[in-house]
């Protein structure tokens, strides 16, 4: 895998306890930068930052829930506290619920996939904008989906959600751009995290079925996510604001 050097830098990673996020964070730590690990699940999050302290890393565990504006605020406020700027975010939390005829989905799942998904990313950018703008630099990822390039039976408002955060990441790029911030999205295809596992279990899923669809013929790695979101946060990617890219082993190419 590529090498970073992100020494004095600090990430900020939404949903960093598992999967993406988690990759993400073991990722942003390898390239020494300080992160705060960011989770509705408070103890994973505390977990996860007492492995990369145990190792010389410096991590901070925060529970939150993205659709609390308060909570998102303080998250970032406690980052900044801790390590003094922030310089990076993933904004990854999300949740996709079983699939359900459009005809027939509650309001409850409506808002909740909405919440979460869309809302929460807005808060996220939000209040790391806020920061950002005031230190003249920063770089933010936005976790879209594939979902958020392509239509999906019976995931309606999953994928609106998701072509909705490539929408806020568009035109945050374009106001953004003059205070030194780069806002960027990631479109994962299917990923072999803790929620295709549970699709898997739901009989929503075959993998098999899934790999045999895409030219690479796998599932990608979390840890093939967290390379480009890496990347859309170097240097390397200094000219690159605005844009939704897929890692998703060839689908949209189809």
């Amino acid at each position: 895998m590529i090498t970073y050097d992100f020494r004095g830098q600090v990430a900020f990673v939404t949903g960093g306890s598992a999967g993406m996020g988690a990759a993400t964070v073991r990722a942003f730590a390898d390239a020494s930068a300080a992160v705060a690990i960011v989770d509705l699940d408070a103890d994973g999050a505390t977990r996860l930052a007492a492995e990369l302290t145990g190792r010389g890393q410096r991590a901070l565990g925060i529970g939150c829930d993205v659709t609390d504006e308060a909570q998102v605020e303080r998250a970032v406020r406690q980052t900044v506290d801790a390590f003094g700027r922030l310089d990076m975010a993933f904004n990854n939390a999300g949740i996709m619920l079983p699939p359900v005829d459009a005809a027939l989905e509650t309001a409850t799942a409506f808002d909740r996939i909405v919440a979460v998904n869309l809302r929460g990313v807005w808060a996220s950018m939000k209040h790391e904008l806020v920061q950002m703008r005031t230190q003249g630099s920063g770089a933010i990822v936005n976790c879209s989906s594939l979902g958020g390039l392509v239509g999906g039976a019976g995931r309606a408002t999953y994928h609106a959600t998701k072509h909705g955060v490539i929408g806020q990441t568009k035109s945050v790029a374009l106001q953004y751009g003059r205070y030194g911030v780069r806002v960027n999205a990631v479109c994962p295809g299917t990923i072999a995290t803790p929620m295709v596992e549970q699709m898997t279990a739901r009989g929503e899923l075959d993998p098999a079925g899934a790999a045999a669809g895409v030219p690479l013929g796998r599932l990608g790695r979390p840890e093939e996510v967290a390379a480009a979101v890496l990347w859309l946060c170097s240097d390397g990617a200094s000219f690159v604001t605005g844009v939704a890219l897929p890692v998703d082993a060839g689908h949209t190419a189809q």
